[in-house]
């Protein structure tokens, strides 16, 4: 747990240092809204760079792959900055990451908090009652709804994680039990650490099916 402390402080310095640097670019000026052009740009460098595994609308199918559709823009430039500094471990993301300047960072996360929500595709299979009858409890439980809200939508530099994959939820989940997964504060870590595995993945299956609308699009 020191270790994760370290690390936690670690990068907490990096995002200050990233937010300085934006009150440089800016003159010490509050960042401005991103022009038409700017904004048009890392839509397109989107649909280049990101599209192919993360699908055009912020949502594909592809095992592991998180959906985007719906993230905020200070999660979204946090993920990206632990990818670029080699926090977090995923050589093809972190590849990607090394070439972004803050910039890009910015400008990439900004353009992802303008993809609306998209919901989950309807399945054959109804989810199993009982299973989300349990993973409900354990979200109210674990307080999961207190960061996340009660729709699961997050906010700010808290996730949307309400219909996300599956696949993807566990792995993130038995990640910060384990310490594998970096987070920019130690709160995730302490959370689940006394979770029993099998809660976990029940919990995962519980969020990827919340059958709660997704949020309405940002405002533009």
């Amino acid at each position: 747990m020191k270790r994760a402390g370290v690390i936690a402080k670690a990068i907490a310095a990096g995002l200050m240092a990233l937010a300085l640097s934006s009150a440089v670019a800016q003159g010490t000026k509050p960042a401005q809204p991103a022009s038409s052009a700017q904004a048009t740009s890392y839509a397109q460098r989107f649909a280049s760079l990101c599209a192919s595994c993360h699908g055009a609308n912020g949502r594909s199918d592809m095992a592991g792959t998180p959906v985007l559709a719906g993230q905020h823009s200070f999660y979204a430039i946090t993920q990206l900055f632990l990818f670029r500094e080699g926090r977090r471990d995923n050589p093809a993301m972190t590849a990607v990451a090394k070439t972004m300047t803050d910039a890009d960072l910015r400008g990439f996360s900004d353009y992802i908090a303008t993809l609306p929500a998209v919901p989950a595709p309807p399945v054959a299979t109804p989810p199993d009652a009982a299973r989300m009858s349990r993973g409900q409890a354990l979200a109210q439980e674990h307080r999961c709804v207190i960061c996340h809200g009660a729709d699961l939508s997050g906010g700010q530099q808290v996730p949307r994680i309400g219909q996300q994959h599956e696949d993807y939820l566990q792995l993130t989940l038995h990640g910060f039990r384990t310490g594998k997964r970096p987070g920019y504060t130690q709160a995730m870590g302490e959370a689940v650490s006394r979770i029993p595995p099998e809660d976990l993945d029940t919990l995962a299956y519980f969020v990827a099916r919340f059958p709660g609308a997704p949020a309405k699009p940002p405002p533009k």
